[in-house]
C-alpha cells in the first residue's frame, strides 16, 4: 500500500476544478454599491487566462512513478510425520505423496513478491528524486518510471522515518527535468494548488484544489506533525508526489488522506516544504538526518500551569529534569525555566520546541530565550547529537532490586491539598526505593486534583512547590499558605518519580 492511515481509515481526497470556479467568478460582476476587488495576483490571472494546461505541461515531466518490489520468503510448512523418501519413478512415491501431501516435494514453495506503486519528483537533473519513506520501505528493488515511460533502477540515498521522506538516485542518460521547493510558510489557507502523481497506477494524473488548512496534527503530536490539508484529489498511489503552488514550486509532499469510506472525500495531507527541504538536504549530504539534542525533559504549559507560574500566557515550554552534563546543563539552563524561543524560532508549544531543536545540526550554537522567575534571559547553548544521546532518558535504574520491608513503622503524616505527605524516613526510602536526597514523600494521593502532569502516586517525592525547595512537610504547608494569600488558585509541584522529574499542577483546595 502506498498510503498512510490517519484516524480509523484513510485513502485520498477530491477537489473542485479550478477552471469551473474561475469561470463562475468571471460571470458575476461586482455588486452595485460595492467596490470591485483588487486585481488578481499575476499567477492567478495567468492561470485564469491560460488554464492549468501550460503549468501542468511544464511540471509533469519532473514527476515520476515509483515501483517498489518486496520479496518475502515463503512460510515454512509445519513439521509433519517423517515420510520415507522415494524417487519420483517409484511406485511408492505417489502413494506417500497422496497420504502426506507436500512431504515428498523436492522443490520448496517459491518466494512471494509484492509490488507497491507510488509517486515522486525530480529535484536535481542528475537524478535525485524525492518520495515518501512508506513508498519504498522494505523494498528489495526500486524502479523509477519517467513520464516518457522509460524505466530506471533506483538506489536509496537515505530515508527518514520521523518525517516519512526518502531520497532516491537514478543514473539517467541525459539530465532530467526537475522542480524546486517553494516556501510552504508563505502559502495561505485558500491558495490554489495542484497535485501530480500516480493514483492507482494511472500515472501522470493532475488534480487541482486549494489549501484547506495548515499545521494539521494528524499523527501523535510529534515534532513534524504539521501537515498541509488540501482538497486537491489525492488517492492511493499519490504518496510521495508533489503539491505545487501556481508558480510551479513544490510546497508539499502528498503523504496521507482521511477517508472513512475508503474513497476520496476531499481531505488530503502533505508534508510542508519547509520541513522537507531541510530533511532532503541532510539525506543528500549525509545519508541520514542529523538532529540537535538539548538533554532535558520539557513540558507544555496549559492555563492552569501558567497561573501556577504567574505567567500571563500559555506559550512556551517548561524545562524539567536535565540530563547530567547535557547541553542544557552545561549552558546554565535551569529546571523551571520557561523556554520561549530557540534561535530565530518562537516556541509556542512542545512540538515547536522539538522541531526547532531537531533542525539544528549537532555542534550548532543557538540562543535560547527563557523566562526565569518571570524575568527574560538569554542562554547560549551548544547542541548535542540526538542520534547519540537521545536514547538516554531520565528513568529509574531498571536493574534496581526491590526489597519488601517487614511491617515498617508508620511515619507521621501531614494531610494537605487532599493528599497525605510525610518526611522521608528509612522505612519510606526502603518501601519506595527512594534516594537519600528524598525529603517530602507522598504516602497517599487521596483526592488531590492534579490538573496536568498526571495523577500523583504513592512514593512520589515533592521536590519543589511553585519554585520553593522543600525539605519537610511544613515547608509545603507554608508555601501553600503563601500562595493562597497571594490569590493563586493552584500550586506547581515538581515531582521526582523514580528519578523521572515532572511538573504537576494541583488545585489549592
Amino acid at each position: 500500500m502506498t498510503r498512510r492511515e490517519v484516524g480509523t481509515k484513510t485513502r485520498r481526497c477530491s477537489g473542485l476544478g479550478l477552471a469551473t470556479l474561475l469561470l463562475a467568478a468571471a460571470a458575476f460582476p461586482a455588486m452595485p454599491g460595492r467596490a470591485a476587488p483588487d486585481a488578481a495576483p499575476a499567477a492567478l490571472a495567468a492561470t485564469h487566462a491560460a488554464g492549468l494546461a501550460d503549468l501542468s505541461a511544464r511540471l509533469l515531466p519532473a514527476v515520476v512513478n515509483i515501483s517498489s518490489t518486496q520479496i518475502t520468503k515463503a512460510a515454512t510448512p509445519a513439521p509433519g510425520p517423517e515420510v520415507p523418501q522415494f524417487p519420483p519413478n517409484s511406485p511408492f512415491y505417489q502413494f506417500f505423496k497422496d497420504l502426506h501431501p507436500g512431504q515428498n516435494d523436492a522443490t520448496p514453495a517459491p518466494a512471494e513478491k509484492s509490488v507497491s506503486l507510488g509517486s515522486g519528483f525530480v529535484i536535481d537533473g542528475s537524478g535525485l528524486i524525492v518520495t515518501n519513506n512508506h513508498v519504498i520501505e522494505g523494498a528489495d528493488k526500486i524502479t523509477v518510471i519517467l513520464q516518457n515511460h522509460d524505466s530506471l533502477p533506483a538506489k536509496l540515498v537515505g530515508r527518514d522515518v520521523l518525517t516519512d521522506l526518502a531520497l532516491l538516485r537514478v543514473s539517467p542518460p541525459h539530465p532530467l527535468p526537475s522542480v524546486a521547493f517553494g516556501d510552504s510558510d508563505a502559502a495561505r489557507t485558500g491558495d490554489w494548488v495542484i497535485a501530480i502523481g500516480n493514483p492507482y497506477g494511472l500515472g501522470g494524473t493532475i488534480t487541482a484544489g486549494i489549501i484547506s488548512a495548515k499545521a494539521r496534527p494528524i499523527n501523535d503530536g510529534g515534532p513534524y506533525d504539521d501537515f498541509i490539508q488540501t482538497d486537491a484529489a489525492i488517492n492511493k498511489g499519490n504518496s510521495g508526489g508533489p503539491l505545487f503552488n501556481l508558480s510551479g514550486a513544490v510546497i508539499g509532499i502528498n503523504s496521507a488522506i482521511f477517508s472513512p469510506s475508503g474513497g476520496s472525500i476531499g481531505i488530503g495531507f502533505a508534508i510542508p516544504s519547509v520541513i522537507a527541504r531541510h530533511v532532503v538536504d541532510e539525506l543528500k549530504h549525509h545519508g541520514h538526518v542529523r538532529r540537535g539534542w538539548i538533554g532535558a525533559r520539557v513540558q507544555n504549559i496549559d492555563p492552569d500551569m501558567a497561573a501556577a507560574l504567574g505567567l500571563p500566557m500559555t506559550q512556551g515550554t517548561l524545562l524539567g529534569a536535565l540530563v547530567a552534563n547535557s547541553p542544557a546543563a552545561r549552558a546554565g539552563l535551569r529546571q523551571g525555566d520557561v523556554i520561549t524561543a530557540v534561535g530565530d524560532h518562537p516556541v509556542r508549544d512542545l512540538r515547536r520546541f522539538r522541531r526547532a531543536v531537531y533542525d539544528l545540526a549537532p555542534g550548532a550554537k543557538a540562543s535560547v530565550a527563557v523566562l526565569r522567575d518571570g524575568h527574560p534571559e538569554t542562554v547560549k547553548v551548544t547542541f548535542g547529537d540526538a542520534a547519540v544521546f537521545e536514547p538516554q532518558t531520565v528513568t529509574p535504574d531498571s536493574t534496581a532490586t526491590v526489597s519488601v520491608p517487614v511491617k515498617p513503622a508508620a511515619p507521621p503524616v501531614t494531610k494537605l491539598l487532599g493528599l497525605s505527605v510525610a518526611q522521608a524516613s528509612a522505612a519510606l526510602r526502603d518501601r519506595f526505593q527512594l534516594s537519600d536526597q528524598a525529603k517530602v514523600v507522598v504516602t497517599d494521593p487521596g483526592q488531590a486534583n492534579a490538573l496536568i502532569g498526571g495523577p500523583l502516586a504513592p512514593g512520589d517525592v515533592i521536590v519543589e512547590a511553585s519554585g520553593a525547595d522543600l525539605r519537610k512537610p511544613a515547608d509545603l504547608a507554608a508555601r501553600v499558605a503563601q500562595l493562597r494569600k497571594s490569590g493563586r488558585k493552584s500550586v506547581l509541584l515538581l515531582i521526582d518519580r523514580g528519578g523521572d522529574l515532572r511538573y504537576v499542577t494541583v488545585a489549592l483546595m
